[in-house]
């Protein structure tokens, strides 16, 4: 059998292609369905946090990963390869409406083929904390930074095009199968493995438009997909403007006594609380929206008590990428049973900074902890940096996740605030 095609059939090279190519997508399918199945079930808030669990997620999701990449290389060197190619004529040319059909969906198969396992090398490339490609490379792609939007967005059209290719995979089967079946031609038979005599096509002429028509499939899927994205995003970006415009807004500020005598309140007028921990080798950072911190504090002359500060967290408000249901879920921060966290600390300057120096409690769990910061005072008004680094286990966080190589114990807590004094 040769290894070109002719115009009554494909060559070796060609049906390789062809049948490795299936074989890869049959693989491929269902590791993303199964892998899929059970991020929702890790991200819902009633998972216990099985290890198990999570370690054949990120299993199934590696696998489908490497396939996926397999198949945009091996796309892309079967759509080299038959531009090189005599093409094989339709068998029934005559019948317009078939013909037109059959080239299109030729045509949505070589664009799906390398579209799809694209866009989830990018939405993969763009995520943190998501398990990895198994090839020596790949990691991450150039021009792609981690994003968050940008994940979001090729996460969206890959699973719109996974659409896309299924019901072009199943027209073309649909297709091979009438041809065989009802037609009983031999246009299933000249793509079988094995040489025979096959009858030549009557003489035929290709036009541009079955590729127009498949990219105009395209555009309409892929506009459609983005205008009800854009559409949930909007109705989105209204409840996470009031809830952000809630969070903003000054708070007031309680005065306590503490060892420090005329301490001043000050009041809040901006700011951020971060966390930041290692998921799969990869760091993901998140926020709170709703906080806010009571401050007393009066600069002391020399090192010593300074204040002190009373901070309560809302553990709804946190973003967390993709794992943020999960992290609601009650093997980690329980926000059904514990809805906030507080932190109570006496502010102490230092000999070379300054600290706060208390209690954090997250679910039912209370820790001292000392957070170094640094703090500039021009007048009336404050800025203040810091940090520390946590384990999750002491708060009994993630007690289902013991491999530090799935989610570190080691939690970064970053602060940066605006003051005014009262």
């Amino acid at each position: 059998m040769s290894r070109r095609n002719s115009f009554s059939s494909y060559g070796s090279v060609a049906k390789t292609f062809h049948w490795l190519t299936a074989l890869l997508i049959l693989a491929a399918f269902p590791l993303g369905y199964f892998a899929n199945e059970l991020a929702h079930t890790i991200q819902s808030p009633g998972f216990d946090g099985a290890q198990e669990t999570i370690s054949r997620a990120t299993l199934l999701f590696s696998l489908h990963k490497t396939v996926g990449v397999a198949v945009f290389f091996v796309a892309l060197a079967r759509i080299l390869w038959a531009v090189t190619q005599e093409k094989p004529g339709l068998l029934h040319p005559d019948n317009k409406p078939e013909a037109l059909a059959a080239e299109i969906v030729h045509w949505m198969l070589y664009i799906s083929l390398v579209a799809v396992p694209l866009t989830g090398w990018i939405h993969h490339a763009a995520t943190t904390g998501f398990a990895p490609i198994l090839w020596p490379f790949g990691q991450s792609l150039p021009f792609v930074a981690k994003s968050e939007s940008v994940a979001s967005l090729f996460g969206a059209a890959h699973g719109i095009l996974v659409w896309t290719l299924l019901a072009a995979l199943a027209l073309h089967v649909a297709g091979a199968l009438k041809h065989h079946v009802i037609d009983k031609d031999s246009t299933l038979r000249r793509m079988l493995p094995g040489s025979s005599d096959m009858p030549v096509p009557p003489a035929q002429n290709h036009s541009a438009l079955p590729a127009v028509a498949a990219l105009v499939v395209f555009a309409v899927v892929l506009g459609t997909g983005a205008f009800l994205g854009l559409k949930h995003d909007h109705d989105h970006d209204h409840t996470a403007t009031a809830t952000q415009t809630e969070a903003s807004a000054p708070q007031p500020t309680a005065t306590t006594e503490t060892e420090t005598t005329d301490t001043t309140g000050w009041r809040v007028d901006s700011g951020t609380l971060a966390i930041s921990v290692v998921q799969m080798g990869s760091s993901v950072t998140g926020q709170f929206a709703d906080w806010n911190a009571d401050i007393n504090f009066e600069e002391p002359v020399a090192p010593g008590p300074a204040g002190d500060v009373s901070v309560t967290i809302s553990i709804g408000s946190l973003t967390l990428g993709s794992v943020t249901d999960q992290a609601m879920g009650p093997d980690y921060f329980d926000q059904a049973t514990y809805p906030t966290a507080t932190f109570e600390g006496q502010i102490e300057k230092t000999a070379d900074g300054y600290q706060a120096v208390g209690p954090l409690t997250i679910r039912d769990q209370s820790v001292p902890i000392t957070l170094p910061f640094e703090l500039t005072l021009d007048g009336d008004k404050a800025s203040m940096r810091g940090g520390t680094t946590v384990n999750r286990l002491d708060f009994n966080i993630g007690q289902g996740t013991q491999d530090e190589g799935t989610l570190a114990f080691a939690v970064e807590i970053s602060v940066e605030l605006e003051a005014t004094r009262n």
